[in-house]
């Protein structure tokens, strides 16, 4: 099998796909990893699907210029969204200024990314989604928007972002760039083998939530303020792919114009951070025009606390045995919430314990659940 990068180091970024002229590339994908393969019919080993990967060559990386915790000045926005709602206001401004923007979305059962310079339109982006999303097709519409000399920000993971500076080479000029500080995605189909085991197609799925402000949880599949096993696993560390417990991009250094993240760690009231507090970093100038012109509440932050508070400033995510022991039983079809109740049992545990606090009424909770296309 003739693959554009090895198997465990692959992203899922898809540049390569995008620049193959001859449609040779196909992303697999299974539930441990993604890889590029190369169909030797029709390739014409013109190379350019290994010069634009991002594991080929590192793109340059820089220190932030100033580090801040803060959040959206308009309430609603700041409500919304997961966090402090930074990329949501930093968008807003972008398309106001006349540019494009271009972020990830959830639509058809799909992790894909859709472009836009409708301001109503940007609330499609808001949310966390801890998985895999498909970038394909987004690079050489973005290069395109650039030819024409139009302004693009592009909002992704930090891979994603690398592998969109290869691709548009020279026509960086009108490209801004943000990545969000990444502990690592699971691939599409690990969250479709837990859908599945609790009576859902992902196909069906009209709305998806990962995440509520501080809680982290499917909405609709567990109570306010509890975790499901698809979050624990995530948070545990034992649903990514394989690239991620050695991603290069995992430190202090960025190669985007801004990183956005959550404040963690935060020590401001109590009720700005049920609010929602974003982390906020600049490397360049151009991020720094992005944050400037956005409406955002800033404030100090102590550095080294933001670092220990978000690892992946520092470090890529743990690697464990129990990662193994995860992706082999879920290989052998057995139950993903069994797996994760012996792999993180203390979390389970705590988990267990606030449900039955809930049900007791000695802990605020409610249901949610998810949104379900009805078909015709």
């Amino acid at each position: 099998m003739n693959t554009v990068c090895n198997k465990n180091i692959c992203t899922g970024c898809m540049a390569c796909s995008d620049i193959c002229a001859k449609k040779a590339i196909t992303l697999m994908s299974e539930i441990n990893l993604s890889y590029a393969v190369i169909d030797e019919k029709l390739c014409v080993e013109c190379g350019r699907c290994r010069q634009i990967c991002p594991n080929s060559s590192n793109i340059e990386a820089a220190f932030p210029q100033n580090w801040y915790q803060g959040w959206a000045k308009d309430e609603r926005i700041r409500l919304n969204s997961s966090s402090g709602g930074a990329a949501s206001v930093i968008a807003k401004a972008f398309i106001q200024n006349g540019g494009y923007v271009c972020s990830c979305v959830f639509n058809n059962g799909m992790f894909t990314f859709e472009i836009t310079n409708d301001i109503n339109e940007i609330k499609k982006y808001a949310g966390s989604k801890y998985v895999k999303s498909n970038p394909t097709g987004t690079y050489s519409r973005i290069a395109d928007l650039l030819k024409e000399n139009k302004k693009v920000l592009f909002t992704g993971l930090p891979c994603q972002v690398s592998a969109l500076k290869k691709y548009v080479g020279v026509l960086q000029e009108n490209l801004y760039t943000v990545d969000l500080i990444c502990h690592g995605t699971p691939s599409i189909k690990v969250l479709e083998i837990y859908l599945e085991q609790h009576g859902y197609a992902i196909k069906d799925i009209a709305e998806i939530q990962f995440r509520d402000k501080n809680n982290f949880r499917l909405k609709g599949l567990t109570r306010s303020g509890i975790q499901d096993s698809y979050i624990m696993a995530f948070l545990e560390g034992l649903s990514f792919t394989d690239n991620c417990y050695n991603c290069c991009y995992a430190k202090s250094e960025r190669i985007s114009d801004v990183t956005l993240g959550d404040s963690w760690g935060s020590d401001l009231q109590k009720e700005e951070r049920n609010k929602g507090i974003s982390l906020i970093l600049y490397q360049t100038e151009k991020g720094k025009s992005l944050v400037e012109k956005a409406e955002l509440e800033l404030k100090n932050v102590d550095i080294d606390k933001a670092i220990r508070c978000n690892g992946q400033l520092s470090k890529p995510s743990t690697y464990s045995a129990k990662r193994d022991v995860f992706m082999q039983e879920l290989k052998n079809g057995k139950n993903f919430d069994g797996i994760v109740i012996r792999l993180a049992s203390k979390r389970f545990i705590k988990q267990f314990i606030k449900t039955c606090l809930i049900k007791l009424k000695m802990f605020r909770g409610g249901v949610y659940r998810l949104t379900i296309k009805t078909k015709m």
